[in-house]
Order: structure tokens, then sequence, then C-alpha cells
């Protein structure tokens, strides 16, 4: 099975990582194995457990670091890694990093739906499993539909995609992308089309909600904390504003410490950082990353220290 795909951000990851050759480390995103491929050169004795909810992905990194014993494959959500590795008797690690989002194989591969450039089956289940983009487009209430299209995608002409989702529906049910596509098309004025595909935001929004991303995203930044030993690093690659907006707030409450008012003498509520920045800021892609891989141009990664 083809997998193709180019990691982002991989050296500031790596160095984000400050990897131990022979730590523990977990890569809950493991997709098309360019991170663990990276991680597992640099370690000697230690160990690697790579995560996917995708059985593509799982059976590609299997194949991809079948000979390397320091690799360990486990097919899973991420935001269950805590449990995952507590079932194999890890307790504690010494990173954990997370590439939100589609990954290049999903979106490359038409017949998985998360496409509006091919026509394909609208699926966009990253684990190929539960209700589909179809399920929802053609069963969610009109108001539903638009707090989706709004909210997860940041989508002003949100009313107006929703009431033709329903409009459409009632004529035939929504099966394909290019069916969606064409419907949100239509659904916004001529300059936006021109601008930008019409069906980017939607698309984007729909995948969200139909692989409950912002959820699992939550959980799963604390089930990776919770895992990690004092001074573990945990690095998160982001590609929109909502998923980088939950990891800039969590890592910043655990950096947190004394909140009692200003004008106390003395502290009396005993908060203690549990973590420091890294990085003050996200880091980006440098413009040599830029022209090899384009789909970086939105990347930001952000690293914190378990204290």
């Amino acid at each position: 099975m083809s997998f193709s795909h180019i990691p982002v951000l991989l050296n500031e990851t790596i160095d984000g990582l400050n990897i131990k050759e022979n730590g523990i480390y977990v890569d809950g995103t493991a997709g098309g194995g360019g991170h663990s491929a990276e991680i597992l050169s640099h370690l000697k004795n230690g160990k690697l457990i790579s995560i996917d909810q995708d059985p593509d992905a799982i059976q590609h990194v299997r194949e991809r670091f079948k000979d390397n014993p320091n690799s360990i494959i486990v097919k899973g959500n991420f935001s269950d890694m805590k449990e995952l590795l507590n079932a194999r008797g890890i307790y504690c690690v010494d990173g954990v990093m997370l590439d939100i989002g589609v990954s290049s194989h999903q979106l490359d591969v038409a017949e998985r739906g998360f496409s509006f450039h091919e026509d394909a089956p609208l699926d966009m289940r990253m684990s190929q499993s539960g209700e589909s983009a179809a399920d929802l487009v053609n069963t969610l209430e009109y108001a539903e539909l638009a707090r989706i299209i709004n909210n997860y995608g940041e989508e002003k002409f949100a009313s107006s995609i929703a009431r033709n989702i329903v409009k459409a529906r009632q004529e035939k049910k929504i099966e394909t992308t290019l069916e969606l596509a064409e419907i949100i098309k239509n659904s916004v004025p001529q300059k936006v089309r021109r601008d930008t595909h019409p069906a980017r935001k939607t698309f984007q929004a729909l995948r969200i909600a139909v692989n409950k991303e912002l959820d699992v995203l939550e959980s799963g930044l604390d089930s990776a904390f919770e895992l990690l030993a004092s001074g573990g690093r945990l690095a998160v690659i982001t590609f929109h504003s909502l998923e980088d907006r939950i990891v800039k707030q969590k890592m910043a409450s655990w950096c947190v410490g004394c909140t009692c008012p200003k004008d106390f003498p003395v502290c009396v509520c005993g908060n203690k950082p549990k973590a420091k920045l890294v990085n003050r800021k996200p880091i980006v892609a440098t413009d040599s990353e830029l022209e090899l891989n384009v789909r970086s141009r939105s990347a930001k990664l952000r690293v914190c220290e378990k204290l």
C-alpha cells in the first residue's frame, strides 16, 4: 500500500522532544511514520509507541518498522493513549508528539472522501468506522449543520450553505464529495469562488465533526501530560486556529502557578506550575520547508516540559 507523507516541522519536533537514546516516546498520530522513523533513529535501547486510529496507517507503519526492535505499533485513538500504554505495562514516558488533523494520505486517496477536488463517497472517517460525513449532511437539522459549519469551519456563509444542503437533500440524498462541493459553491458569492475554493471551510468543519477532533484533542492532551515523567516533553503540531487555541490554552494552564489575588501578601492557594513552555511562541515552517511542502504553511508547533 502506498502511503506518501512528508512529515511537517520534522527537525523542530525532534529538537523539541530532546530525545534520550534510552527513553520511552509516543507518536500519537503515526500516519505515514515520518516522525516515528526520525524518533526511532535517535533511540539505542529506548522504545517508541506509534499510535493511529486509521487502519491504513497501522498497516503501513507495521510493515515499515517490522524489523525495528524499538518499535511498538498500537491501533487506537491518541486520546486513549494512557489506557493503551497502561495495558502494555507502560505508565510513564519521556516524550509525546502529536501531529493533529488529516494526513496527506487521507487527503490524497480520493475514496477516503476528505478532498473536494475529486469525486468520491462522502466519508471523512479517519478510523473508517462510525458516522460518515454523508450521514451528517443528510440527517442533521438545519440549525446543527449551520452551527458545525460556522464553529468548526469559521465560515461566514454557514447559514446559506446549511440551508442549501437541507434543500438539496430533500430532492436527493447527498452521497459524494463533488455533489456537496457544488452545493457549497452555489451558496456563496462569486467573489468567494474566485479567491479560494469555497468548499474548503465546510469540508474542514464536517471532518472535525465526524471525527470529534476537538474533543479528542482536549482529552488527548490531558492523557499525554499525565503520562509524562518529570522533564518529559509534549510536542504538538496543529494546522488551524481552533486546534492551536486549544493547545495554547491547555499548555498555559499547566504553566500557571499561584492564582491568589495580587494584593495578597503571601500565597495561600498553594498552586505550583506543572509545566514550562520550551518556546514562548509557536514554531512555524521555514521558507525552505514551505518550498518543499506547501501543506506546512499553516503548521504551528508548540512544546512544553513537565516539571
